[in-house]
């Protein structure tokens, strides 16, 4: 190929103009790939993603815990020796943590008092076959993405089957809560409606909000008695952009993989645009709040700031916090300011 382009006077030899800087601070992480933060423990809980590990730290990011030895695998039992396989998802229930370890298609269970690791739903298999759920630790899941906990029940977006799914925590059972598993954006009842990807959620105590990534849009799921499935922004697989809006019609994102909810916000990590956007759920109005959409790192006032591939969101204590995966950080924003600074983790052994 070289010879025949090169003939063809297509090649351009000239050398890339690249920017390699080096930071200055270094956040020992590896493509973090979701966060979540506790004011009433002052916990910030990191996945460490592809350092298969998980982060306990404080809100200021003094290192508490590390969850895994680091090797990939999915292996209970204390923290030190336990493994995961690309962890995602987080959710706090007291002194327990649920993660979404994606890779090994499971849902584990960290005593964090204990520092004991647990598998409390799936197999290690990758589901193939029937969407039916059952007893939690014999029925194989599909790369579960992320986790919201509400009242009692823990909801994960089932990534690889384009649905979410359910458990009750202490039934001992894990079952489709809503999509009917097939690729499409399709609103409706919980079981007849269509996802595409869905990788993100949130709640705001009453409903779920997902990041249908595939579909570049933002879902909301309605959990009462005849609940459903009702699109905020997007309008499918092949409809994606950058743009600022209201409504689906005029509002693009780009594969979004993260969302928060705060003080009626709808909080949006726009991933493939490195951005950070707000949403108003009630009006669909949807605009553009930190980063200036091209990859990199600086840090600095709300729109001048730059992300990477940002995945996922929380906010406590007046900040957002951002796990910018492919910086390899921790993002903070100031709610009242928008000013962006990245976090320095303390107490962390490089991996």
């Amino acid at each position: 190929m070289v010879t025949e382009f090169d003939a063809a006077g297509l090649l351009d030899r000239r050398p890339l103009d690249l920017d390699l800087k080096p930071t200055d601070v270094p956040t020992f992480l590896k493509f973090p790939g979701k966060v979540i933060a506790d004011e009433t423990t002052d916990k910030l809980v990191i996945s460490d993603t592809a350092h298969h590990r998980i982060i306990v730290a404080d809100l200021d990011g003094v290192v508490q815990q590390v969850i895994g030895s680091g090797a990939q695998g999915l292996d209970d039992g204390p923290s030190e020796v336990a493994t995961f396989s690309h962890p995602q998802g987080l959710a706090l229930d007291g002194a327990t943590l649920y993660v979404a370890d994606t890779e090994n298609h499971a849902i584990r269970a960290v005593d964090l008092a204990a520092g004991t690791v647990a598998t409390v739903a799936g197999t290690g298999e990758q589901l193939m076959g029937p969407r039916v759920g059952g007893p939690a630790l014999h029925t194989p899941l599909a790369s579960p993405w992320d986790l919201a906990l509400l009242e009692g029940t823990l909801y994960v977006a089932m990534a690889g089957t384009h649905q979410l799914w359910s458990m009750r925590l202490g039934s001992g059972f894990i079952v489709p809560f809503a999509g009917n598993g097939r690729e499409d954006l399709v609103d409706g009842l919980l079981d007849s409606a269509s996802m595409n990807q869905p990788s993100g959620l949130a709640t705001d105590g009453r409903r779920l909000y997902v990041a249908d990534s595939e579909a570049s849009a933002i879902r909301v799921v309605e959990l009462g008695p005849g609940g459903g499935i009702r699109t905020i922004v997007g309008e499918g697989l092949f409809e994606f952009g950058d743009r600022d809006g209201r409504g689906p019609s005029e509002v693009r994102l780009q594969h979004p993989v993260g969302v928060a909810w705060h003080d009626g916000t709808v909080y949006i990590a726009d991933t493939y645009n490195h951005k950070i956007k707000r949403l108003d759920p009630v009006t669909a109005e949807c605009r553009t709040w930190l980063g200036r959409g091209e990859p990199d790192s600086d840090d600095g006032e709300a729109e001048a700031a730059a992300f990477s591939e940002p995945s996922g969101l929380a906010i406590a204590e007046g900040r957002l916090y951002v796990a910018d995966t492919n910086n390899h950080a921790i993002r903070m924003a100031e709610m009242e300011t928008g000013i962006v600074s990245t976090l320095l983790l303390t107490g962390l052994p490089p991996q």
